[in-house]
């Protein structure tokens, strides 16, 4: 009877632990459509054009406005480093508690601060660069009459500029025009297949091109190395297992474009969602500008980030000198530490002793009798472990009592 207990205890535990592990490690099986990450993620959360969430912080000062669903617990870190947590929404109103001054983004300030802009560099790592658009008929109003052209939007033209001027700094870019039309909530099901078709190209990185809807055009315009643009906007998913990593890439990507040609990284925001981004640690979503703002704008606008992009991804630009802490390595450095992977193994391990736990508690009917049966069970495998041949001893006598009461 006692063996059949300690099987079925260790049985539940390995299931829950398996169970765990196939959820979290999902994301890295090429599945395009009905994979877990695309269970756990949420819809679409892009508005209309001309709809958008204002963010304000306690004092009433505004932080940002996106036209996105925002939700309780999204974040904004501005080009600055302010870093914002929203606390409360109220229709197209969210209240955001300024968390401090991002330690992380202003060291990397810091360090492109000290570094040299090169005019020129050999190139380093010839892995391609992967730009692809899941809503395709995103357009800019002012050049092309109308804010989305089905199967054919302003935006291909956007990422078409951004492709050209990274092949000019060095870079190899893969640029996909797969229409994943209609503009709905399964616009990032469909944009899934595109993506994992490139990544079998084994990119460096992947880029999902968009533009904002917020109506004020002013609110990304701005006169930046004496060109007329469109800031860029970074989205961050939070719903996905490279969250941190993504975010890391954010924070580097913004700071060194920043140092190039200030601000043209408007902020970052890290919202409710998955947007593709499990699919490497490397993904990141760019708006860039918005349905008001002229598309040269835009064009412009994120071709000024491109001078950024093959330094920050290790293509070219000043090699990492041997023990060099982590914030100086470029994120493709094989030497790099992943951010969040500890964390993630951490939460691994609480999960699926939880997840044991409830199997116990449902497999042997309530509360008392799942606490006895694991306090045995441990008991007796650290008594095997530690050699305290007595303390086993007494629980075996202990469960030949409860054997013969039974």
């Amino acid at each position: 009877m006692a063996g059949k207990r300690k099987i079925l205890l260790g049985t539940g535990l390995i299931a829950a632990g398996l169970c765990i592990l196939v959820l979290w490690n999902a994301s890295k099986v090429t599945l395009p459509v009905l994979s877990f990450p695309r269970l756990r993620q949420v819809v679409d959360d892009e508005l209309e054009p001309g709809k958008a969430f204002v963010v304000r912080d306690e004092k009433g000062d505004p932080v940002t406005m996106i036209s996105r669903r925002i939700r309780v617990g999204d974040e904004v870190i501005t080009a600055e480093g302010k870093h914002y947590r929203v606390e409360k929404v109220d229709g197209n109103r969210a209240t955001a508690r300024f968390l401090g001054m991002d330690k992380q983004l202003l060291a990397y300030n810091e360090l492109f601060s000290k570094m040299e802009v090169p005019v020129a560099a050999a190139v380093r790592n010839n892995r391609p660069v992967a730009i692809y658009h899941t809503h395709s008929d995103e357009s800019y109003l002012p050049s092309d009459g109308s804010p989305s052209i089905p199967f054919n939007g302003g935006i291909f033209q956007v990422g078409d500029s951004y492709s050209n001027k990274l092949s000019y700094e060095g870079a190899r870019v893969l640029h996909d025009k797969t229409p994943h039309d209609p503009h709905d909530d399964n616009a990032y099901y469909r944009s899934r297949r595109t993506a994992v078709q490139l990544l079998k190209k084994n990119p460096v990185a992947i880029f999902d091109v968009h533009r904002d809807g917020v109506d004020d055009p002013e609110f990304y315009r701005r006169i930046i190395s004496n060109e007329d643009v469109a800031q860029m906007r970074f989205v961050v998913g939070r719903e996905n297992p490279h969250m941190a990593a993504n975010l890391d890439f954010a924070k580097r990507l913004m700071a060194y474009a920043n140092r190039m040609h200030w601000p043209i990284a408007k902020d970052i925001f890290v919202g409710q969602g998955n947007y593709n981004q499990d699919l490497m640690p490397t993904a990141l979503l760019i708006e860039a500008g918005t349905y008001t703002n002229r598309k040269d704008e835009a064009m412009r606008g994120i071709s000024l980030l491109a001078d950024a992009v093959p330094v920050i991804l290790g293509i070219t630009g000043p090699t990492s000198t041997p023990g060099a802490p982590e914030y100086e390595k470029p994120v493709t450095d094989p030497t790099a530490r992943r951010t969040g992977v500890w964390s993630s193994l951490v939460w691994i391990m609480v999960i699926t002793l939880i997840g044991g736990g409830l199997f116990v508690l449902i497999s042997t009917g309530s509360y008392e009798k799942a606490k006895n049966q694991l306090s045995h069970f441990f008991g007796r495998e650290l008594a095997d472990i530690w050699e305290t041949k007595p303390k086993k001893r007494e629980l075996d006598r202990q469960e030949e009592n409860r054997g013969k009461r039974s």
